[in-house]
């Protein structure tokens, strides 16, 4: 019962992808990103991953415009992360028409302050993102390792409401290599409560079986999109045919 979420990542206002979340191994896509997000519309996905990648740089908001544009002219249901620093950055994200905030470096540096706008907003507006190398959460845009556990970041959100997790494998991440499955295992084992979305590594159709069969509610799709390894009706049809 997995769900497909095609993902846009933003620089300079284009679709870009990196490779293991390194800035100096990008690629820069020809399509724009609201051209994008209108493709997905109209082929039938429900959902939109929106990264700002820059923001997440910079530590600061760059790209809602681009989510007002998508969310006022599809009927796409997209979660934003990348540079959420402030109570005022989650209304502004909001208020530009997402469903969800996705939160990553803050919820290890800060997390009073997120499970503050968690009993503020709502726990079910957010999206905790765990973005992992070798079991071991990373910040500031996957630049910096922590002493962290991924299991234990998890249980100290689920403990508040936490609903749904992103969890990245940067190893994975952008290498169109195929996922980690027993990674993944692992998590949906020890929190079958919280909705696990998948992202990193996901080219083919077999990886989503993989997800699929380990208990996997979502995955994210990113540059085997891009790169055309990935056929869209297919991924629509798959997604499909789990429900």
């Amino acid at each position: 019962m997995i769900e497909v979420i095609p993902a846009i990542d933003l620089i300079d206002g284009k679709c870009q992808r990196l490779q293991q979340g390194n800035f100096e191994w990008k690629t820069v896509y020809p399509w724009d990103p609201l051209d994008m997000a209108h493709i997905f519309d109209r082929k039938g996905f429900r959902r939109l991953h929106l990264v700002d990648l820059e923001g997440a740089e910079k530590k600061q908001l760059v790209h809602t415009g681009v989510l007002r544009s998508v969310t006022g002219s599809t009927s796409l249901s997209v979660d934003y992360g990348g540079g959420v620093r402030s109570e005022d950055d989650v209304r502004e994200i909001l208020a530009a028409g997402a469903q969800f905030v996705t939160i990553g470096s803050l919820a290890v540096k800060q997390p009073e302050v997120l499970k503050g706008w968690m009993k503020k907003f709502g726990g079910d507006k957010f999206i905790l993102a765990a973005d992992v190398r070798e079991g071991k959460v990373t910040t500031n845009a996957w630049k910096d390792a922590s002493e962290l556990d991924v299991e234990d970041l998890i249980d100290d959100f689920s403990a508040v409401g936490l609903q749904q997790v992103l969890c990245t494998d940067i190893s994975r991440d952008g290498m169109l290599k195929g996922i980690s499955r027993g990674f993944y295992d692992r998590l949906r084992e020890r929190f079958p409560q919280v909705r696990i979305i998948a992202s990193g590594g996901v080219s083919t159709l077999d990886d989503l079986k993989k997800l699929d069969q380990s208990g996997i509610d979502a995955a994210v799709v990113g540059k085997a999109i891009f790169e055309r390894r990935l056929d869209l009706d297919e991924l629509v049809a798959f997604s499909e045919r789990q429900e």
